[in-house]
């Protein structure tokens, strides 16, 4: 109508143009754009705390029922890697698809800037919407310490004292505070780098965020002789030499190896898993951390040998410590189910909270 036309919109002319439009396609309404969730935005929506407790809720309700293909792992160069991490749920009370882009630029260290780089795409299961997409390099790091924490609730002794970090990149820092999060009785925290100055670094920037009474910091030191004082020992490193020598483990420590996830990466020796009740955060572990690999081909290790997963030890199928003395060992590589319930909290609590 010509006359329609030359209308100025109003505030009252849009609203009848939005129910005419509603209710001739009712489904309109429900297309709204997708959020982005900043990292500084992801800071606000979960601590380590509330990530580990939903991890230990939510991975027994759906695991089975998130299909999550083994990643797609692409070299981008002689020392770079491209990811590609899937997973869908089929249930209809976690109606999500996610898709997690990952980038790994190990040298990015000589620049200041994290080694790895990525980006989630969360979807709406049942109409296929999207509905968010992060800065998931955060995201990922929350994911990745939260995990081992929740692996140490049932696998490090509850009278845990000192906590030895070795490596000093963006994962160590959520590493130490998930750990102090599941064991509030630690009451040292020594953190070794092959650079000092950066070990360093991440205990006066821990420091001035506080928060850690109680708990004093150390760094660096003969590594062979700080791994002897570790109740927990957690490596978040690029090594493709062992670092923990398995000897120079006291009795009942456990030891939490989070960096490597392809063959040529490994940070502990033969001796370590020999000596220690080994399990893994899921299957791929078993075909992608180079520890493990190694050690199965060398016939160091069967892959009977490996006790279980993080699954198996939420829902009690496996036992995890059982004795003060013994020496436990949980190897990760990352999960897309982990992902996906972690974009999930990060998603919903966004949405309730705006």
């Amino acid at each position: 109508c010509p006359f329609l036309l030359q209308i100025r919109p109003t505030k009252s002319t849009n609203s009848i143009f939005s129910a005419i439009e509603e209710k001739e396609n009712p489904q309109s309404t429900m297309a709204t754009p997708p959020i982005f969730i900043s990292t500084a935005t992801l800071h606000t929506l979960f601590t380590h705390k509330s990530l580990v407790d939903h991890l230990q809720s939510s991975l027994p309700t759906f695991t089975s029922t998130i299909e999550s293909p083994l990643r797609h792992a692409h070299q981008t160069s002689p020392s770079t890697s491209l990811l590609l991490m899937p997973s869908w749920s089929c249930s209809s009370s976690l109606p999500y698809i996610g898709v997690k882009l990952v980038t790994y630029h190990p040298n990015n260290s000589t620049q200041n800037l994290p080694g790895v780089h990525a980006s989630y795409v969360l979807f709406n299961s049942i109409t296929g919407q999207t509905l968010s997409t992060m800065d998931a390099t955060e995201l990922t790091v929350y994911r990745t310490a939260c995990a081992s924490a929740l692996a140490s609730k049932f696998l490090s002794r509850q009278d845990s004292e000192t906590l030895l970090m070795i490596g000093a990149g963006t994962l160590a820092p959520h590493l130490i505070k998930a750990h102090l999060t599941v064991r509030p009785n630690l009451k040292k925290v020594i953190v070794w780098n092959r650079t000092a100055d950066k070990a360093k670094r991440v205990i006066e920037n821990l420091q001035s965020e506080g928060g850690f009474e109680g708990v004093s910091f150390e760094s660096n030191g003969s590594l062979e002789e700080v791994v002897g004082l570790g109740d927990i020992v957690s490596c978040a490193t690029n090594s493709e030499m062992p670092l923990v020598k398995g000897k120079k483990l006291k009795e009942g420590a456990h030891l939490d190896l989070v960096g490597s996830f392809k063959h040529s990466m490994r940070e502990c020796d033969d001796e370590a898993l020999k000596r220690g009740k080994v399990f893994v955060d899921n299957e791929a572990a078993l075909v992608e951390a180079g520890e493990l690999v190694g050690a199965f081909e060398r016939g160091v290790i069967t892959k009977d040998e490996i006790v279980g997963d993080l699954l198996e030890l939420i829902k009690g199928e496996k036992n995890g410590r059982t004795t003060a003395e013994e020496i436990t060992v949980f190897k990760s590589v990352g999960s897309a189910v982990v992902d996906l319930l972690t974009a999930q909290l990060a998603y919903e609590t966004y949405m309730k909270s705006h």
